[in-house]
């Protein structure tokens, strides 16, 4: 990388945090951000920064629109992982900056020389593939633990394991109940995050052995007390894993799993969860239909014809078809895993139910001119009468 647009200025500029790890890994850098020491917020803006932090001074460069901080230190003064003091000035060194920093491999920086500038040895922990906190100041942060939990996620496949006392410090932010503090926005950008990783389990893992779920998710994680429903949670996801790399679909076939033994006693947890979280309208939808009918669409082959055109009414399937696609594998994928099988005859069977009742010839009954009651009913009564055609045919 390129610091020449700088070399004119007096201030020391340096990547940091995740490019400098993932540079050093091989992997590409998506994202790059950059401390600046020696300078000012007045300065920054003479030289055309934008200011756009709110809680320390964070401006975005002129061209690259790429962040630039200025270097800054931390005091813990409140509960929270707000609860901060920020000190950023001139005085402060990159050394300072750098100790602040969660884990060893997020505190390394680059100069425009391209050396590396490794103060607390993360370039050691790469290559031993370990999550090691800088300073005992890491407890003080009550996101830490989601933000290990993802690091574990997202560096599962090369082989990172959480350090011994970084756990214990984890667990300690636990006991502290200072995970309540963190902002449900929060919470779920990280969770979002760690769904979008090769190994999406290891997040909950790590959480669950941390004892963090029932702070992080107080009302759907509950049930993890159980450890069946643990392993059927955990189990779906990792299925699912395998088709879709899509964060939503993965976290409801994860819940429907967690879920499925008890998925009635559950049904108004699920729901608070839904209202409190930040979820999209299309996300609380599918996750409604997947937890309110999933045993209906299991048990398809006893149900009724009418029945039958109710859950596919209920599903949606005419006005949304590819949400009930979606449904259909979610599913699938539950009962598959946790039923230890290979078939789900469900899953044709109930697309072919919605094709047989989708296209009815009306033409007939319009040119008779029949009432708006009785064409509802005669519609009803077509559908019902293929369906049970298909209703014989699979059985």
């Amino acid at each position: 990388f390129t610091l020449s647009h700088l070399f004119n200025l007096a201030m020391e500029v340096y990547l940091v945090g995740g490019a400098v790890r993932d540079e050093l890994l091989g992997l590409p850098v998506t994202e790059k951000d950059w401390v600046v020491v020696g300078s000012t917020p007045e300065e920054m803006q003479s030289l055309g920064y934008k200011p756009v932090g709110k809680d320390f001074p964070v401006f975005l460069h002129p061209d690259s629109k790429e962040e630039y901080a200025l270097a800054r230190t931390e005091r813990k003064k409140g509960r929270g992982y707000r609860g901060f003091e920020i000190h950023a000035s001139p005085d402060v060194s990159l050394d300072d900056d750098l100790l602040r920093r969660d884990l060893t491999i997020n505190a390394m920086a680059k100069n425009a020389q391209g050396e590396i500038i490794d103060p607390y040895g993360g370039q050691t922990d790469l290559e031993n593939r370990i999550l090691r906190h800088v300073s005992y100041a890491f407890a003080e942060d009550p996101l830490r633990v989601l933000r290990v939990a993802r690091f574990a996620a997202k560096f599962h496949s090369l082989g990172f394991k959480i350090d011994q006392e970084t756990h214990v410090l984890m667990r300690q932010i636990v006991a502290s109940r200072e995970l309540g503090e963190i902002a449900l926005e929060r919470i779920w950008q990280e969770t979002t995050k760690a769904l979008s990783t090769e190994a999406p389990g290891e997040f909950f893992q790590v959480l669950n052995s941390t004892h963090a779920l029932s702070q992080v998710y107080p009302n759907f994680y509950r049930p993890f007390k159980e450890e069946e429903n643990h392993a059927h949670g955990l189990a779906t996801l990792e299925s699912i894993c395998k088709r879709h790399t899509d964060a939503n679909i993965r976290f409801v076939t994860m819940l429907a799993g967690l879920h499925y033994q008890d998925m009635t006693n559950n049904l108004q947890n699920i729901k608070k969860f839904t209202q409190e979280f930040p979820l999209s309208n299309d996300v609380r939808k599918l996750l409604h239909l997947v937890i309110s009918y999933q045993h209906k669409c299991h048990n398809a082959f006893e149900l009724s014809a009418e029945e039958l055109r109710r859950l596919i009414t209920y599903l949606d399937a005419r006005r949304n078809p590819e949400r009930f696609k979606n449904v259909l594998e979610i599913c699938e994928i539950v009962y598959i895993t946790i039923n230890k099988t290979q078939h789900y005859k469900q899953k044709q069977f109930l697309l072919d139910a919605a094709s047989a009742i989708e296209n009815i010839d009306i033409d007939a009954w319009i040119q008779a001119k029949v009432s708006a009651e009785e064409l509802t009913n005669n519609i009803k009564q077509a559908q019902l009468s293929r369906l049970k055609e298909l209703i014989s045919k699979f059985n």
